[in-house]
């Protein structure tokens, strides 16, 4: 079992940065793709960003792509989310996911943290 544990949540202004980070337990990353999703009050939990595990490549969601970066630390077994040019409606709680079944990481991944909360002020 892959028990995952994220840090890094805060409240930060408009145009500011946060980092958050995702620690796997029980066992490594090695074979899975990593990622983050995020879900506001009241809405869906989408996609934001991820990371295969095996060779680096990642891919993001448009709404955050030239502003965010997702990395992997191999040595560490984490997996960071470097967000940058925050804006208000980044704001959501952020959820690490890992899923070793496929291609991509979904929504349906198995594997899930508890979430940090990220708010930027306007």
């Amino acid at each position: 079992q892959v028990q995952l544990v994220e840090s890094g949540g805060g409240l930060v202004q408009a145009g500011g940065s946060l980092k958050l980070s995702c620690a796997a337990s029980g066992r490594t990353f090695s074979g899975y793709r990593v990622g983050w999703f995020r879900q506001a009050p009241e809405k869906i939990r989408e996609f934001v960003a991820a990371v295969d595990w095996s060779d680096g490549s990642t891919n993001y969601a448009n709404s955050v792509k030239n502003r965010f970066a997702i990395s992997r630390d191999n040595l560490k077994n984490t997996v960071w989310l470097q967000m940058n040019s925050l804006k208000p409606e980044d704001t959501a709680v952020y959820y690490c996911a890992a899923d070793s079944r496929g291609r991509f990481l979904t929504i349906a991944a198995p594997y899930w943290g508890q979430g940090t909360q990220v708010t930027v002020s306007s």
